[in-house]
């Protein structure tokens, strides 16, 4: 899962979605400094039943304001289309359900529980099949019952790559859904009729979908709490892009209004049964979430306890406001645990490996973590590998024999043995003040390793230029960068996403027929030995091969206002737990 706030162009990685086993503490103590793992919500429980466990002292009304420093937001809120942690978190808690989902404790711990579903549906022997009996008492905005028919319309329109080229089911659906080779979805494939593909059947009498496989999918419980395997009303209405700007809610919340990059208002929906819902509540009357927000303005906004921070909470909290969240705070300062790594990914047929090294050698680690808002050891640790800590399987080692550091003399070095033209084609996404900082930083270190950087500005999303293969600046770059997240407990979310030859978020372009096979050959194993076989996928691919340079795993900060109850984040997406939260009078 891709994180929303991307590494800056190279310069800082903040995301994804996303999206696995380790300690599951939740957020720590932040004045202990420790950077902490998370399993990521590894735990099942199939039997859990609405309406969710009552909060403590949660009370109802009020509005919370959600400000997200730097962070352009979700493009549109089409649930198909949604593959961002910040467009996921704020989505799946809030507006839009799907067959399973988490539940979130008071400490950020999460746990997969039914959503739609009334359990965690019922595989045959081999998982090429998955049958989920739906629950009857949920309910769109405006009152009428979400039907077997409408969620597995929902799934149909996951396999339209054409119609969602950026969403989750261009990974998912159409790698393990049976007929992917013949539907290409209910937009795209006009000679079709979606009720006659073979991956999805329903029954409206009694209430079930069942989804074949083209291949074993143990996983499909956790896939399945993806918003693009929940429902989406028939014929027009959900016709896309138009449906993205105005989404039919069956969360606890519908959509007031939504201005891509700048606002998103939620009110409450009074459609939503609490008794159908294992894992969500409806405390505040609304939410307000400030997209690219300033930076600064907001840890400002944060420290000062005024009216306006006090029912307030920020996604980030910059490096230079650290020292004193930690002194005015208190709990209220939240360090959550999450599955991220970011990375420099060159174009792998444009450079060698000697190019690739010298990048891992000049980029400069903690000073752009920094320059872009972050706190070593706490908010950012080296990485060595693509896995993330706290995920099953990841592998110990280093490409060189020991953890890639900034060093100039070693990266002028391998430059000079690289036959790749020294040349870097960038871009940094320029409305984040803290980007722009971040980028100065990496660009001055690039050039004094003897790169020739051209970075160039975008005023969207980096990855709008990345996911269009016509846009002639995309086009025009050799280095790329990707800050991904887990989107379940498993190396299966990370790998093939990112260096499957073809994949949507292979953006360095990678392709090795040995590592296509091997990870084609994943899910033909015991589940048992699958985590350790991707960990050492990982360490082929980046030892052999070394396409992406891995430069941070990750932790957030979160600062919530002295109103805010349950003040928490949530393991499974890395972002605030806005489920739990409520208006403290």
């Amino acid at each position: 899962m891709r994180r929303t706030k991307p590494l800056a162009a190279l310069a800082v990685a903040s995301l994804m979605a996303l999206a696995a086993c380790g300690s599951g503490d939740g957020p720590s103590d932040t004045e202990t400094g420790d950077f902490r793992e998370t399993d990521a919500g590894a735990d099942k429980d199939p039997d859990a039943e609405g309406p969710a466990p009552e909060l403590e002292g949660a009370e109802a009304g009020g509005t919370i304001t959600v400000f997200l420093p730097g962070d352009y937001g979700p493009d549109d809120l089409d649930p198909t289309n949604g593959w961002s942690v910040t467009g996921n978190s704020i989505q799946q808690a809030l507006t839009s359900r799907s067959l399973t989902q988490y539940r979130v404790d008071e400490d950020g711990n999460a746990t997969l529980v039914p959503d739609l579903a009334v359990d965690l549906g019922t595989p045959n022997e081999d998982y090429t099949q998955w049958t989920f009996q739906l629950r009857d008492n949920a309910t769109w905005e405006d009152g009428s019952p979400i039907t077997a028919e409408e969620v597995a319309f929902g799934i149909a329109r996951s396999m339209d790559s054409t119609a969602f080229p950026g969403g989750p089911g261009t990974e998912y659906s159409t790698q393990f859904f049976a007929g992917a080779d013949e539907f290409e979805g209910p937009y795209t494939d006009k000679d079709t009729d979606w009720t006659e593909w073979e991956g999805v059947e329903f029954d409206n009498d009694a209430n079930t979908v069942t989804i074949n496989m083209s291949k074993p999918f143990p996983d499909m419980d956790y896939w399945g709490a993806f918003m693009a395997m929940g429902p989406a009303p028939l014929g027009k209405t959900s016709q896309p892009p138009a449906y993205g700007q105005n989404i039919m809610s069956n969360g606890p919340y519908k959509v007031e209004s939504f201005t891509p990059q700048d606002e998103l208002v939620l009110v409450k929906n009074d459609q939503w049964d609490p008794e159908s819902d294992p894992a969500r509540h409806q405390y505040a009357d609304k939410f307000v979430f400030k997209f690219n927000a300033d930076p600064d303005q907001t840890d400002q906004i944060m420290l000062s306890d005024n009216t306006e921070s006090q029912t307030a909470l920020s996604t980030d909290l910059s490096a230079a406001s650290y020292q004193d969240a930690l002194d005015t705070l208190g709990d209220r300062l939240v360090q959550q645990s999450t599955q991220c790594t970011s990375f420099i990914y060159p174009v792998y047929g444009k450079t060698d490996l000697a190019f690739r090294k010298a990048l891992a050698y000049a980029y400069p680690y903690e000073d752009a973590w920094q320059a872009g808002g972050q706190v070593p050891g706490v908010t950012r640790v080296p990485a060595n590998s693509i896995m993330p800590p706290g995920m099953a399987g990841k592998p110990d080692y280093f490409v060189d024999g020991e953890q890639f550091t900034f060093d100039i003399e070693k990266a002028k070095e391998l430059l000079a043995e690289s036959e790749t033209p020294p040349t870097i084609d960038m871009i940094y996404y320029e409305p984040d003040p803290l980007a722009v900082a971040a980028n100065e930083v990496v660009v001055k270190a690039y050039e004094e390793a003897g790169f020739t950087v051209k970075s160039t500005p975008v005023q969207e999303s980096p990855y709008s230029t990345y996911l269009n293969p016509d846009d002639k600046l995309n086009k025009s770059l050799n280095v790329r960068a990707v800050a991904w997240c887990s989107d379940w407990p498993s190396g299966s979310t990370f790998i093939p996403a990112l260096f499957r030859g073809g994949a949507t978020y292979n953006v360095g372009e990678f392709a090795e027929d040995a590592i296509d096979e091997r990870i084609a050959g994943v899910a033909e194993l015991p589940i048992e030995e699958q985590a350790a076989e991707w960990g050492a996928i990982d360490e082929q691919i980046q030892t052999e091969f070394f396409p992406a340079v891995p430069t941070a795993y990750y932790n957030q900060l979160f600062a919530f206002g002295s109103k805010i109850g349950n003040p928490s984040g949530d393991e499974a997406l890395g972002a605030p737990n806005y489920k739990n939260l409520f208006v403290m009078p």
